[in-house]
């Protein structure tokens, strides 16, 4: 890995990793419209919460406020947003002025993903354009970064300096396969990822054993992906209807059996001992919260999973 003192985005998650602390970030969707207070709200339960907080884009292909728009907001109440960007909406024209537009605005973290199919969102006969995929702009941002460079070779008239994530869905058919996809996310030039949701955590071991086996976790930070459970019902439906997502049968009658009004405590006292074991797994950087309409809850998570307070660089 880089010089760990090399700061090249001046991203405060980007000090955090570097300087060899557990990260925690956090997530929060725009609105379903114009009201900033939906994201406003969220905020103030995140803020001195987590190192940085993503910042979905029409996440399951649902139209909501612009991702660098609510960026932007989030900057105003002083925390670091991670600027999601999906290929689904953009062609490589608009991906590549948006970038540079979101940076100028100060947005220092960009994660870089494909996006959900349209045909699953509010808005199923829109036409999906997948000019290029979340692979190809892992590198197009990095050769932005590094070379100062368009996609079509010409000079950038100041590079956008930021850190460059991606995702990385362990669970996903062909299973094989999936440890191979992430280090082509990382040769194209992820500095760090965040995994989707982790249930399976003996799936998970099995998966982190063989990136760290591939030295994956040496060129890359990982960040394990935690979602609690609100309810028998939420683990269920993930189960059957989420595709890629692995939650063991297990988990669902531990669940089960916390008992009428108490689902919501096992599912957040599941999800702070995964957080406790993956400070201690080797190869794992940080945690990704993605605590789904439940930001209130973050506070008190982060407590009892020991990751207050949050360094200061």
């Amino acid at each position: 890995m880089e010089d760990e003192k090399e700061f090249k985005s001046g991203s405060n998650l980007e000090k955090v990793l570097k300087s060899g602390h557990f990260a925690f970030t956090g997530e929060l969707g725009p609105p379903r419209g114009t009201n900033t207070e939906v994201v406003t709200k969220k905020a103030e339960y995140l803020k001195g919460k987590v190192d940085a907080v993503n910042i979905t884009d029409n996440q399951t292909a649902v139209v909501r406020m612009a991702s660098w728009a609510a960026c932007l907001i989030l900057i105003q109440k002083g925390l670091e947003p991670n600027y999601q960007v999906v290929c689904r909406d953009r062609n490589r024209l608009a991906i590549q002025s948006d970038i540079l537009g979101a940076y100028a605005h100060g947005i220092k973290n960009i994660l870089c993903l494909s996006g959900d199919h349209p045909k699953f969102g509010d808005h199923p006969n829109a036409k999906g354009v997948f000019d290029i995929d979340s692979i190809h702009l892992l590198s197009v941002v990095k050769r932005m970064r590094d070379e100062g460079k368009f996609i079509s070779g010409s000079d950038l008239d100041g590079p956008p300096k930021m850190f460059i994530g991606a995702a990385c869905n362990p669970f996903a058919e062909p299973h094989e396969w999936r440890v191979h996809r992430l280090a082509k996310k990382v040769q194209a030039g992820a500095d760090f990822i965040q995994t989707q949701c982790i249930y399976n955590m003996e799936r998970f071991r099995e998966f982190m054993k063989r990136v760290v086996d591939m030295g994956l976790h040496e060129k890359c930070y990982i960040l394990a992906g935690v979602t609690p459970m609100k309810s028998v019902g939420m683990a269920q439906y993930m189960a059957k209807s989420v595709p890629g997502m692995d939650v063991p049968e297990s988990l669902i009658k531990r669940l089960r059996d916390a008992g009428k009004g108490k689902v919501a405590e096992e599912g957040i006292k599941f999800a702070v001992e995964q957080i406790e074991e993956f400070k201690q797994m080797e190869g794992v950087a940080g945690v990704h919260l993605m605590a789904i309409e439940w930001e209130h809850r973050v506070p008190e998570i982060a407590e009892r999973a020991g990751v207050l307070p949050r360094p200061e660089l």
